[in-house]
């Protein structure tokens, strides 16, 4: 059974982020953001963070989109066009959809990995949609949400 990590970046220092990767033995992050070159990502964005998680966890940097959610969803959510009920499920679908069990080797998790995406919680945060639907379908994973 492979333990799997989840962590946003929001609320959180460089220091306290890296220092909470190192701590727990991260060798690789997959960043699950549909944008991950936004300016407001401070040391989030998507080169800075490979640079620093190589030099301060030697860890590898990875973006995995088939676990984002589409531009239309993100948007009708964070708009109030729809509630996290609603997002769940569409996002959930959008995962059935994608097939995203056959396409991603589970093997990606046989180092200590962590998900990445802007929200503080994993509560209504699309990380945890993904990791719970892969752990229905491989049963082989453990979360923890940093």
């Amino acid at each position: 059974m492979s333990t799997v990590y989840t962590i946003g970046f929001t609320k959180r220092s460089a220091a306290s982020f890296f220092n909470t990767l190192r701590s727990i033995g991260i060798k690789r992050l997959l960043d699950v953001r549909l944008s991950n070159t936004s300016q407001l990502a401070a040391f989030a964005k998507k080169d800075d963070l490979a640079f620093f998680l190589e030099a301060i966890c030697k860890a590898e940097y990875r973006h995995e989109p088939l676990l984002a959610p589409t531009a239309q969803m993100l948007t009708a959510y964070r708009s109030g066009k729809c509630n996290w009920e609603d997002y769940q499920r569409r996002f959930l679908a959008l995962m059935h959809q994608r097939q995203v069990e056959k396409r991603i080797d589970p093997t990606v998790f046989d180092l200590p990995t962590v998900l990445l995406c802007s929200e503080f919680t994993a509560e209504h945060c699309h990380r945890r949609l993904a990791l719970e639907y892969l752990q229905q379908c491989w049963e082989s994973l453990l979360i923890k949400h940093l």
